[in-house]
């Protein structure tokens, strides 16, 4: 089943859940066989996946705030452009805590099926987190 005001709410809780830490509710957001077009090095399919890329996410960034500027939707797919922002307290890509802040810009479409996500595909400006960072 396909519902528009559905799929927004589970991308709203999907952000949420990055936003608090909450990545159990991953679960019931994401499918268990959902695919991530862009996945993080490592990164396996399904809640999992989106759970240990967070979970490094918030252990380098501990006050990771996903912020979207525009969302739009159809019956199927949800996409936004957002601002990703936090303080590098914790490893990142083999990198100690710098202490810097980054603010950096980013993309994503989520396709749903029954209110939860099966598809993925984004991009977050990497390269402009490893430059405020100093670390390129």
């Amino acid at each position: 089943m396909f519902d528009k005001k559905t799929n927004i709410a589970a991308q709203e809780a999907f952000g949420e859940a990055v936003n608090t830490g909450n990545f159990d509710a991953f679960d019931d957001l994401v499918a268990v066989d959902s695919i991530d077009h862009d996945p993080a090095p490592g990164q396996v399919p399904g809640p999992a996946g989106f759970k240990g890329f967070f979970i490094k996410m918030r252990t380098a960034f501990p006050d990771l705030h996903v912020e979207v500027e525009t969302l739009v939707a159809d019956d199927e797919r949800v996409a936004f452009a957002y601002t990703l922002t936090g303080t590098h307290n914790g490893p990142f890509q083999g990198n100690d805590p710098t202490g810097k802040s980054i603010k950096v810009r980013g993309v994503q479409i989520s396709k749903f099926a029954d209110g939860k996500m099966t598809e993925r595909w984004g991009s977050t400006d990497e390269a402009g987190i490893m430059t405020q960072l100093g670390l390129t």
